[in-house]
């Protein structure tokens, strides 16, 4: 038996840090909605209890280091199944992008298996089981335009985003969330406007949005790579109506009304740097 999930890239309309927590994690309020640039996951049912894992790019690990293998184990023990899997990732999300892609590959690993091993249990405790995993995985359970807070295991469903078209840029390197983390200084950095995003949503009013979207990371990812503050600048200068670092970065996410000036934005940073893509959100609720 063979079943097939979409696991859609994330970004983050807001993103916020607050302070640490006495558990290590920092405490976050994270504005994020999915796009339709996605992996796509293949689960195989096996019946001897073995996880396998299998990519198609060179950067994603094949064995437990995978976010999706240990999606996997996390649900066999949970539920204390016996039958294996074997999980095979086409990646089109760029790896260590700020897009959640390894996120996004686990939340499809967790929803798949519960469809192909009739497990039948509830969003919600998806969503508590993705908590385990990672900050952004409780999000990609659900894929809908939300807040988390928490370290992110914490979800409240947001309106949808007003239509417009998404250009993402990422530069030639790749940026890991655990380097960037221990660097804020929540009192050195400028904290984005969340509650006036999610008002915006709420209204669908685009001009709103594109003013106030924020990512208080980029005060502390930008100084340690300065090509990243480039890249947003040129989006910018090339007719983006807002734009922001998505996660810890680098891809610079730019939102525009029109596909022919999105167009031209993916024009003007094709010689900027080789991962360029325009794209929708795909919450349309």
């Amino acid at each position: 038996m063979v079943l097939f999930e979409r696991a859609p890239a994330k970004i983050n309309l807001s993103l916020d840090v607050l302070g640490k927590r006495e558990d290590g994690f920092h405490e976050v309020e994270m504005i994020m909605t999915t796009v339709d640039l996605a992996d796509r996951i293949e689960l195989y049912d096996i019946a001897d209890g073995r996880i396998e894992i299998s990519t198609d790019n060179q950067y994603v690990p094949n064995d437990e280091r995978n976010l999706a293998y240990r999606a996997a184990l996390v649900f066999k023990n949970t539920y204390q199944l016996h039958r294996g899997v074997r999980i095979n990732i086409r990646k089109n999300i760029p790896v260590s992008a700020g897009l959640g892609g390894g996120s996004s590959d686990a939340a499809a690993v967790l929803r798949g298996l519960n469809r192909m091993w009739s497990v039948g249990i509830s969003e919600a405790e998806l969503i508590e089981l993705g908590s385990v995993l990672g900050s952004d995985v409780p999000f990609c359970i659900t894929g809908y335009t939300a807040l988390g807070t928490g370290h992110g295991e914490k979800i409240r469903t947001l309106a949808s985003p007003p239509p417009c078209y998404v250009v993402l840029a990422k530069p030639n390197i790749g940026i890991s969330t655990r380097h960037i983390f221990p660097k804020v200084n929540t009192d050195a950095i400028s904290h984005p406007q969340t509650e006036a995003v999610i008002q915006s949503l709420a209204e669908k009013d685009f001009d709103k949005l594109c003013h106030h979207i924020g990512n208080a990371l980029e005060d502390v990812t930008f100084p340690l790579y300065p090509e990243v503050k480039q890249l947003k600048d040129k989006m910018l200068q090339t007719g983006a109506s807002g734009a922001m670092m998505s996660g810890s970065g680098p891809t610079i996410a730019g939102l525009t009304r029109h596909f022919s000036k999105a167009k031209r934005i993916y024009n003007g940073l094709r010689g900027f740097c080789n991962e360029v893509h325009i794209v929708q959100m795909l919450d349309r609720r």
